[in-house]
């Protein structure tokens, strides 16, 4: 296994397609894609390209960390108790374990994520 992995941000191969959980949809019809680039230590560590189409979403990270670096799209996350913030093309930021939210998709996002499961 190489220990250098380069993420594309525009994969050629077909993504993984879903939908929000029912539980989790709190307005509008998102879809979601997912492009896994990588899986490292046993299923711990995940890195790939993920997109969704604008609607609103409960975010709920579990004991799950993630970092995210938006590639196009517009995203307000508003976190228990918290002010909202938007994040554009540029921008990167993290959701620690514990972290729970409305994830709202302005404009169709993509990011890449990397995802530590504890």
């Amino acid at each position: 296994m190489p220990l250098l992995k380069t993420i594309d941000p525009n994969p050629s191969f077909a993504p993984r397609e879903n939908l929000p959980l029912p539980e989790r949809l709190i307005s509008g019809n998102p879809e979601f894609k997912t492009w896994a680039q990588d899986v490292a230590r046993g299923e711990m560590i995940h890195t790939g390209v993920w997109e969704a189409t604008p609607g609103v979403t409960r975010s709920i990270k579990g004991e799950t960390f993630e970092f995210c670096h938006i590639l196009s799209g517009v995203v307000e996350i508003t976190g228990e108790g918290a002010d909202p913030v938007v994040y554009k093309a540029g921008d990167s930021f993290v959701m620690k374990p514990g972290f729970a939210g409305v994830w709202k998709t302005i404009e169709t996002v993509r990011k890449i994520y990397v995802t530590v499961m504890a």
